[in-house]
């Protein structure tokens, strides 16, 4: 996402912070319809995952101003995760006002954000003690490996090495993230689960409801059977 600070288009009444912060610059939320497609689904699936926490809050291309009293002093994560500071909705991310910067970032890189994602961003993010940094592409043109992340340590960010799978875990949130045929997957190790959307999870459940009801079905048609034969046999006798 774009680091430019002159936003426009205040979509509700602003105020003298607002116009001096504003919540957005007009441009598009992500670089390809395959990118906003990702972004969409994963924060879906963080908010899911992480609804039953009232204090974490997860968002996604939220302008954060780091530097009270100056707005260009500004960036807009794809992704990021922010414990202890409630799920309200915000039209900014202000740290002052939160108290702390998040917790993790993520960049979905593209062509024209790469190089960025790799330099200045990351130093803007260490700098600013954000504790995990992931980078993600989704076309797996750019970055080697697509997927990469970053653990502070002493104010520097070190590579997370991954695992035999690609699998990189972020320490912060406890979550694995992989690409399994070509699709960013996040996989929860402490409740042994894949993290999923609202609606996936709700047409996964009415999958398992509609497997259950065909096996019960199933089973009172073969006791029918079976009493069936029993009776014929009785008949018989």
């Amino acid at each position: 996402m774009q680091t430019d600070t002159h936003r426009r288009n205040i979509s509700y009444a602003p105020t003298d912070t607002a116009d001096l912060y504003p919540d957005t610059d007009g441009k598009p939320m992500a670089a390809s319809d395959l990118h906003l497609e990702i972004l969409i689904w994963f924060i879906q699936a963080l908010r899911e995952h992480f609804s039953a926490m009232p204090d974490t809050y997860v968002s996604g291309d939220i302008l954060t101003y780091y530097t009270e009293g100056n707005p260009r002093d500004v960036v807009a994560p794809d992704v990021l995760v922010a414990f202890g500071i409630g799920q309200k909705r915000r039209h900014t991310y202000k740290v002052w006002e939160e108290g702390k910067v998040p917790d993790f970032v993520m960049e979905f890189s593209s062509k024209t954000t790469y190089r960025n994602d790799l330099t200045d961003k990351k130093a803007l993010y260490a700098a600013l003690g954000i504790s995990n940094y992931l980078l993600y592409d989704a076309e797996s043109l750019y970055l080697s490996p697509p997927l990469m992340g970053f653990r502070l340590v002493a104010g520097v960010y070190v590579p997370i090495e991954p695992g035999a799978d690609g699998r990189i875990h972020s320490d912060v949130i406890g979550l694995d993230f992989v690409i399994q045929e070509g699709r960013l997957r996040v996989y929860n190790p402490m409740g042994e689960e894949w993290l999923q959307t609202p609606a996936e999870a709700h047409a996964a459940r009415a999958e398992t409801a509609e497997a259950r009801a065909e096996t019960a079905e199933a089973e009172v048609e073969r006791l029918r059977e079976q009493l069936a034969r029993l009776q014929a046999r009785r008949s018989g006798e």
